[in-house]
C-alpha cells in the first residue's frame, strides 16, 4: 500500500472516529469473554479517560460551535442559524419526551433521570452514514453536520446543568471559574498566540472549579476555548473544518489524533457491558433515538417552514427524513451523558447497550433512503448525487 493510500486511510479513519469504534468493541468483547480481567483494568482508567481525557473531546466540540457561529459562519445570523438550531431542539426534545414516555409506561420511572441520553447525536457516525447515502455535495450533509453542531452546544448546557458530577458547590465553582476566565481574558488580551497557556493555566484553573464545584470535569476547557484567538470572520468553513491557521485552528490540528486516541480509550473502558443486562433502559433510549429524534426534527422543521423560514436548498421531506435517522446515532456523547446519569451499575449497563446499539440507526437511515428512493438510491429519472 502506498504512502499516500495510508494516509487516506488514516485519514479516514480519523475522521469517523473509527478508533472510538474499535476501542468500544474490544472492550464489549473482553468485557463479557473475561470480565474478572476486564473490570479492574476499565475501573482504573475511567477516571483518567472520562474526566481528564475527555477535556479535550469537548473543546474540540466547543470549537466547531465557536467557529460556526463566528461572522460569515453556517450559524452566524439568526435567520441562517434558526432552521438547524430548531431541528436540533426537536432532535433532543423529540427523544426527551419519548423516553420519559416510555420509562414511565414500563413502570421504571427510576430510569426517568436518564432523558438526556438518546438527545445527543454522533457527528462523526451521522455524517459518515449521511455522506453513504447521499454524497458530498448534496445539501442534506452539512445540513447534518449543522444540526450535530447545535445539538453539541446545547448538550454541553445539558451536561453542565443536569448531570452535576456531585455536590454543587457554588462559591468554590464561581470563585475558580472566575479566576481562570479572568486568566484566559488576560492571555488573549496579551495575544498570546500559543494555545498552551491556556491549557495550562486557564484550563487547569477551570478544571479545578468543576471537579470541586461538583460540575463534571469533562466540560473544563468549553469556557476557555471561545478565549483561545482566532478569526473575527470565518472563510473556508466546509464539513466541520475551517482552512484558516489561527491559533483555534492551531489547537484543532494538534489535538485531533490525541483524541482519537482518547476516543478509542474512553470506547474500551465504557463499553464492557454483559449482554445480559438489556433491560427497559436500553429499549428506552433505543427506540428514543430511532422514532423520536427523526420525529422531533421533521416536526420543528415544519414549524419552521410554517413560520417562513426556507428549508436548505435541494433538501426534500423525504431528505430531512433520512437525516433525522441518521442523526439518531448517539453512541459518544449518549455514551458519555449514560456514565454522567447513572451510579447504580444495572441502570448503567442498561443506558450503555441502548447507546451502542444506535449505531442501529445507520441501518434504519439506509433502509428508508432505498425505501424512498433518496440519494444514492434515487430512482429511474431522478438525478443521482455526485460521490
Amino acid at each position: 500500500m502506498s504512502a499516500t493510500r495510508h494516509a487516506r486511510v488514516l485519514r479516514f479513519v480519523l475522521d469517523h472516529s473509527l478508533l472510538l469504534l474499535g476501542g468500544a468493541a474490544a472492550g464489549l468483547s473482553w468485557g463479557n469473554l473475561s470480565p474478572r480481567t476486564y473490570l479492574p483494568l476499565a475501573d482504573a482508567g475511567r477516571f483518567l479517560v472520562n474526566d481528564v481525557g475527555m477535556v479535550f473531546f469537548f473543546a474540540l466540540a466547543a470549537k466547531e460551535v465557536v467557529e460556526s457561529t463566528l461572522p460569515g459562519g453556517p450559524l452566524g445570523s439568526p435567520r441562517r442559524a434558526a432552521v438547524p438550531v430548531l431541528a436540533a431542539v426537536g432532535g433532543m426534545v423529540g427523544p426527551a419526551l419519548l423516553y420519559t414516555a416510555l420509562v414511565f409506561w414500563r413502570g421504571v420511572p427510576h430510569l426517568a433521570r436518564g432523558w438526556a441520553i438518546p438527545c445527543a447525536t454522533d457527528i462523526a457516525f451521522s455524517s459518515l452514514v449521511a455522506r453513504l447515502i447521499f454524497g458530498r455535495r448534496h445539501g442534506a450533509v452539512p445540513f447534518l453536520l449543522l444540526l450535530a453542531i447545535a445539538d453539541d452546544a446545547l448538550g454541553l448546557l445539558i451536561l453542565a446543568l443536569v448531570y452535576p458530577a456531585g455536590d454543587i458547590d457554588a462559591v468554590v465553582f464561581a470563585g475558580l471559574l472566575g479566576a481562570g476566565l479572568a486568566g484566559a481574558w488576560a492571555l488573549r488580551r496579551a495575544q498570546v498566540q500559543s494555545t498552551w497557556p491556556y491549557l495550562i493555566g486557564p484550563g487547569i484553573v477551570c478544571w479545578l472549579a468543576c471537579f470541586w464545584g461538583g460540575l463534571h470535569p469533562a466540560l473544563a476547557l468549553v469556557p476557555v476555548v471561545p478565549f483561545i484567538p482566532h478569526a473575527r470572520v470565518l472563510h473556508g468553513w466546509g464539513m466541520g473544518r475551517s482552512t484558516g491557521h489561527d491559533p483555534l485552528n492551531r489547537f484543532e490540528h494538534q489535538w485531533r489524533i490525541p483524541v482519537q486516541v482518547i476516543l478509542l480509550a474512553f470506547g474500551f473502558v465504557n463499553a464492557g457491558v454483559p449482554l445480559s443486562e438489556v433491560g427497559p433502559g436500553t429499549w428506552a433510549v433505543l427506540v428514543s433515538l430511532l422514532v423520536g429524534k427523526p420525529a422531533g426534527i421533521l416536526l420543528l422543521v415544519a414549524v419552521a417552514s410554517w413560520c417562513g423560514l426556507h428549508r436548505p436548498a435541494g433538501v426534500a421531506w423525504p431528505d430531512l427524513l433520512v437525516v433525522g435517522c441518521a442523526a439518531g446515532i448517539g453512541f459518544t456523547v449518549s455514551l458519555f451523558f449514560a456514565t454522567a446519569a447513572f451510579t447504580d451499575p444495572l441502570l448503567l449497563a442498561q443506558a450503555k447497550m441502548g447507546a451502542l446499539l444506535s449505531v442501529a440507526a445507520a441501518v434504519v437511515a439506509l433502509a428508508v433512503a432505498a425505501l424512498l428512493g433518496v440519494g444514492r438510491f434515487a430512482r429511474t429519472g431522478r438525478s443521482r448525487v455526485a460521490v
